[in-house]
């Protein structure tokens, strides 16, 4: 088995998911071509230089839906004997399609793919193409479906986090993203977002805000409560699931949860051989890759048992990762992660996470690998962890090593 390689990573920075949101004016394929394109002149691209685009993307619909994948192909200055693959694995769609071109070069079958995903949460609403989990009572009975918002606050319930914990998180997060910024730090792989007459759109992640506080956040209230104490009453169904814990603690809100955001990422990975045919250094090796069927209910406990299984399939243990992306879906998604593992903080998501930067669901999973890259680049280290929760009840995780 050959070595999979990354040997670029760039995302678009992050426009706020609304109508009056700096990305608004683009669609899916668009933003995606504009991704596909700086690839292809970043590294010198020509002809069938890819064997596929494989392509992560939620909410499949409307003008995101007919493999999206090929349709930014298309769209784009790749060459058109480049095929594409859509794939879904909800908030771990990017992350997957990386994953999956790694162990396809991994095992032969090609020398390189481009791979990443978008999200255009302004134009194609979250849950706009339904859930089967969501909306087939007997499917929803049998695995006692709550939405995201229930699990998350479930999450801090099980595992004592308070309100003022989740918060804390969710502060440090805009002041690292803040810093990050001010430091220079995404300059490697943030692509500036133009118009066709060549105008900027979009040069920086416009969903911060760096003045949040405790106090700031404090005033909020609890966004999943009523949907959980009254109607429709999903802490019944909860407590059906886990009657041990006697109530819900509704402590997430819109400040220590991920914004919706447009947004999109692509990553070139390929074998050795491409690189010296191309001409190109790789930046870093994917190790492992990893993902895993969680509870269902609590949903987005999967980065846990994901990394457990990383780590065992691969000889290893917590101390050897030198740096970790957990994406800030929600903040005890992250603090579940460092208790579970008694990490330091100070190495989760250095850079700040969703909580302060936004969530383009399909496009997060490759965004992170990126930033970890860079991350793992700009403070000399060696071994990064990336992982994400997943709808459903699924945990994915990919490791890098700088070479």
């Amino acid at each position: 088995m050959q070595d999979a390689y990354i040997y670029d990573a760039v995302r678009s920075p992050r426009g706020k998911g609304r109508a009056d949101g700096a990305l608004h004016e683009l669609t899916s394929v668009a933003l995606s071509a504009k991704l596909l394109n700086a690839v292809k002149s970043r590294n010198g691209l020509t002809g069938h230089a890819v064997e596929d685009v494989i392509w992560g993307n939620v909410t499949q619909v409307g003008e995101q839906g007919g493999c999206l994948a090929r349709s930014a192909v298309l769209a784009s200055d790749l060459d058109e004997s480049i095929p594409g693959l859509a794939i879904n694995r909800f908030c771990a769609s990017g992350m997957e399609a990386v994953n999956l071109a790694a162990n396809q070069v991994r095992g032969g079958a090609g020398q390189a793919y481009i791979a990443g995903g978008v999200e255009m949460m302004s134009r194609v609403p979250m849950g706009s193409d339904g859930a089967a989990i969501a909306v087939d009572p007997g499917l929803a009975m049998k695995t006692y479906f709550v939405p995201q918002g229930i699990s998350a606050d479930i999450i801090a319930t099980e595992y004592g986090f308070t309100r003022e914990m989740v918060d804390a998180l969710a502060v440090e997060s805009q002041q690292r993203a803040a810093r990050a910024w001010t430091e220079g730090r995404f300059a490697k792989s943030v692509v500036t977002i133009t118009d066709q007459n060549g105008l900027t759109i979009l040069e920086r992640d416009e969903y911060m805000r760096p003045a949040t506080d405790m106090q700031s956040l404090g005033g909020l209230k609890p966004a999943f409560k009523d949907m959980g104490e009254v109607m429709p009453g999903f802490d019944k169904v909860a407590m059906l699931k886990y009657p041990h814990l006697g109530h819900i603690n509704h402590i997430h809100h819109a400040g220590n949860s991920s914004g919706i955001v447009d947004g999109s990422a692509a990553l070139l990975i390929g074998n050795k051989a491409f690189g010296i045919a191309q001409g190109l250094k790789p930046r870093a090796r994917i190790r492992a890759t990893a993902k895993i069927g969680t509870d269902p209910t609590i949903m987005l406990t999967g980065p846990v048992p994901v990394t457990q299984k990383i780590l065992a399939d691969n000889g290893m243990t917590i101390g050897d990762i030198d740096l970790f992306e957990v994406n800030e879906a929600f903040a005890a998604v992250v603090l579940r992660f460092q208790q579970a593992f008694e990490v330091d903080p100070a190495i989760v998501n250095v850079n700040g996470g969703a909580i302060a930067m936004g969530h383009p669901l399909g496009a997060t999973g490759a965004m992170i690998i990126g930033t970890l890259l860079d991350e793992l680049e700009r403070s000399d280290r060696t071994l990064g962890l990336a992982t994400l929760c997943i709808a459903s009840g699924m945990g994915v995780a990919t490791m890098i090593e700088r070479v």
